[in-house]
């Protein structure tokens, strides 16, 4: 089987899986159809963020609804697919000599399942998820994600589910759903980030707080850019980038996503400064 791209998905609210019209919600759709239908997934949330490293290995994970103040619509969706325990075993192996706890009861968190809903409607390919390390570095979690590659001659994608911009802290209200609307600040970090990705300077987007208070404000808190970082680790020098949904909302958020591996035109970008 063809090696597998990897893929970064910016993933926003979590309303945005009510909204099948949303612009980003219709990329994603399209995005699946540049390549091969993946044997299993392997996803890497920002809403998994605990004190050591854990990977899913139920056969049948259920949903998990890590919200509140959102309308009942959103706890209701079903995201049936099946997990798969001899991918977590392959996961735990290849990440040794780091300890990896296989956790049978840990369901699909919706950085998991607002995105697949999209990406692969159906529920039909087995998905496991693993953790991040809240204790651990950003170079500890690139280096860590390298050890995943020989996963993408198996025929698994590997997905990062986040945000490269995540500050809820500041976030304009007011421009929840305009497209394009952002800070100066936040344009700056995205412009920053991007070309760092273009020249394949990891040592900027492993250091992105060297990148002094656009980093600060883009980046409060880690969770949200580690799985951006961890696709990024998993590309190999032939593989080209692909931006898509690569517009700012809220003025704080990012919705930036890449596939990486495939070669296919920029998205149309919007910019509205706040």
């Amino acid at each position: 089987m063809k090696k597998m791209p990897v893929l970064f998905v910016g993933h926003g609210s979590p309303m945005n899986v009510l909204d099948k019209e949303n612009p980003f919600n219709q990329n994603l759709s399209l995005i699946t159809q540049k390549f091969a239908k993946p044997k299993a997934i392997l996803m890497i949330s920002a809403h998994w963020y605990g004190s050591r490293l854990q990977v899913t290995s139920s056969e049948q994970p259920e949903m998990i609804y890590d919200f509140y103040g959102f309308p009942e619509a959103l706890s209701q969706v079903q995201y049936p697919a099946p997990g798969s325990p001899e991918l977590a075993e392959q996961v735990r192996l290849l990440l040794q000599p780091e300890n990896v706890g296989l956790n049978p009861t840990r369901g699909f968190d919706h950085g998991t399942w607002a995105v697949l809903k999209f990406l692969y409607p159906d529920a039909d390919i087995p998905v496991v998820q693993l953790s991040l390390n809240r204790l651990q570095s950003a170079e500890w979690h690139f280096n860590l994600a390298k050890k995943l590659s020989a996963l993408r001659e198996q025929g698994v994608l590997i997905i990062g589910s986040g945000n490269i911009i995540h500050n809820l802290g500041v976030m304009s209200r007011v421009h929840i759903n305009q497209i394009g609307a952002g800070y100066d600040w936040a344009f700056a970090f995205r412009e920053a980030v991007n070309q760092a990705i273009v020249e394949r300077d990891d040592d900027t987007l492993i250091h992105y707080e060297r990148l002094g208070e656009k980093a600060m404000l883009s980046v409060p808190t880690p969770e949200h850019y580690l799985p951006f970082l961890c696709i990024m680790a998993l590309r190999e020098p032939d593989d080209s980038i692909t931006f898509f949904n690569d517009n700012l909302v809220a003025g704080s958020l990012s919705m930036t996503s890449l596939l990486v591996g495939v070669k296919e035109k920029i998205w149309q970008r919007y910019s509205v400064r706040l």
